[in-house]
């Protein structure tokens, strides 16, 4: 794939640098590894198998090998600590534009799903070091052959394959998502917020105007999802008419009527 992968880059730095492996525990914690000891800006690691895929919250995210797509991109940004989450909704626009599919949307904050059903989720990560970015790496995991999924993800995941009939190049696939990430990170950068993308995110957004679950510890609470702010946040409508902003380090959404 790294062979492949070069050929068909078309980036000024993002995935000039490629670590590849066979198999590997996680592409996040290599990748954070790499960083400590050099690695630059714009790096990207890429596996054919993880043991120990990372997802939000703790969880594994399911990693055969051969079928899908697994990779994370370092970043070493000069911007404030508090702007890094927003990353994870540049990605998730970077790989909307890159599978160029009609049926894919973004379930706010991090997952991309097709007919109602995750085909991707994204993970970012953050190295501080005297409240500095030291790095952030962002871990991407696409469901890309078709395939089978434990008795618990049959209803909520899905493949590319599956939904759409396509068998796409994962190489040229992560070139394209390169390629964008690039193109958008260069926009991200001018303002530090979300501002230039709101639009094209919110046309995307799986949840806008739809009837969702918030799973905030201080209390679950519904109502319907208005779109994003600059910063990222779910804009929630309560049914008292009160518009509530949703930060993805604090909570939960769910769909009312399923997994979206």
């Amino acid at each position: 794939m790294k062979e492949e992968l070069l050929k068909k880059l078309q980036t000024k730095i993002m995935g000039r640098s490629v670590y590849y492996f066979e198999c590997t525990d996680s592409t996040n914690i290599q990748a954070a590894l790499a960083a400590k000891n050099g690695a630059r800006h714009g790096a990207v690691f890429v596996a054919e198998k993880q043991t120990a895929g990372k997802g939000r919250r703790g969880r594994t995210w399911e990693s055969p090998a051969g079928k899908n797509l697994y990779f994370s991109l370092l970043l070493k940004p000069d911007f404030a600590p508090d702007k890094a989450a927003m990353l994870t909704l540049v990605m998730a626009v970077s790989v909307a534009r890159a599978l160029a599919l009609e049926d894919v949307r973004i379930k706010w904050p991090n997952d991309l799903v097709i007919n109602g059903k995750k085909i991707c989720g994204i993970l970012t990560e953050m190295s501080l070091e005297q409240n500095c970015i030291e790095h952030v790496v962002i871990g991407v995991g696409i469901n890309v052959r078709e395939q089978e999924f434990d008795p618990e993800l049959v209803d909520k995941a899905t493949s590319i394959e599956a939904e759409c009939g396509q068998v796409l190049s994962k190489e040229l696939l992560l070139a394209e998502i390169l390629k964008s990430f690039e193109e958008l990170y260069e926009i991200f950068q001018k303002t530090c917020d979300l501002s230039a993308l709101q639009a094209e995110y919110e046309e995307l957004l799986v949840n806008k105007d739809r009837e969702v679950c918030v799973l905030d510890p201080k209390g679950e609470y519904r109502g319907i999802a208005r779109g994003i702010n600059a910063t990222g946040e779910l804009l929630v409508e309560r049914e008292e008419g009160a518009l509530e902003t949703v930060y993805a380090g604090e909570v939960s959404v769910r769909g009312i009527y399923g997994y979206v």
